[in-house]
């Protein structure tokens, strides 16, 4: 029986990528909700069996600017907290869920920009989802803001960390997941995203004029093994819904 599938996006260009062709090729109803186009999430939340949030531009507090996100984290509260249903956010969809789970979003101190080390944890070799996961992934990150103080929640587990960032890598009881990189992208990605005013001057703030090239060349030389995580991830999450 086909699955269906709510994703909530922030900008046209970030959509779950890589994990998108596997679910179009597995058939799955998949309803997108473009918030920042002003579509609004389905008050029955019910009949859907998971929930992707992807990753914006825009951060956690910016309600006034975005008042559409206070209706999206009450959305993802019910989905999660409420329903209980599997749930997998992706950088800003990583802080949402953060938020919700009564933690708070902060600005990284460095931001995390480029293809980087993801450390996995021992929790991860009992979780349904990254068990198969080696000890280090390499990863994709392009975040300023970052998940703090979940540690008094205590259904939340990190799985994984990087140098700077605790929460790269957590999930809430057994369902839901927040996923502070970029797992999802494919060869055009990092291209694609440069055109993004705010994505471009966080690169280049961070790795400088004319970064945008290496970038991109790193990415594509370690996109083999990020797209093998995230086959390994869709599998196990398939079995979750």
């Amino acid at each position: 029986m086909s699955k269906n599938i709510i994703i909530l996006q922030h900008i046209p260009i970030e959509t779950p990528g890589y994990i998108l062709d596997l679910m179009k090729k597995d058939n799955f109803n998949l309803t997108t909700i473009e918030l920042d186009q002003g579509e609004k999430i389905p008050n029955d939340l019910s009949i859907f069996d998971a929930m992707f949030c992807m990753g914006g531009p825009m951060d956690t507090w910016m309600e006034e600017d975005y008042p559409w996100l206070i209706e999206e984290k009450n959305k993802i509260k019910e989905y999660v907290l409420n329903h209980k249903k599997p749930y997998l956010g992706f950088c800003l969809g990583c802080q949402l869920l953060g938020e919700v789970l009564g933690g708070k979003v902060i600005k990284s101190n460095p931001p995390e920009i480029g293809i980087m080390d993801i450390n996995m944890n021992e929790d991860r070799n009992t979780d349904k989802l990254f068990s198969q996961y080696p000890s280090k992934i390499k990863a994709l990150q392009w975040h300023s803001y970052e998940v703090i103080d979940l540690e008094k929640n205590n259904y939340v587990k990190v799985l994984g960390s990087s140098a700077t960032t605790k929460y790269q890598i957590f999930k809430y009881m057994d369902h839901a997941y927040g996923i502070q990189f970029h797992i999802e992208i494919k060869n055009n990605t990092v291209s694609q995203w440069s055109c993004v005013p705010e994505y471009e001057k966080a690169l280049e703030d961070s790795l400088g004029k004319g970064a945008l090239k290496l970038f991109d060349q790193e990415a594509k030389s370690n996109m083999s093994k990020m797209n093998n995580s995230a086959e390994i991830l869709y599998k196990n999450f398939k079995k979750i819904i």
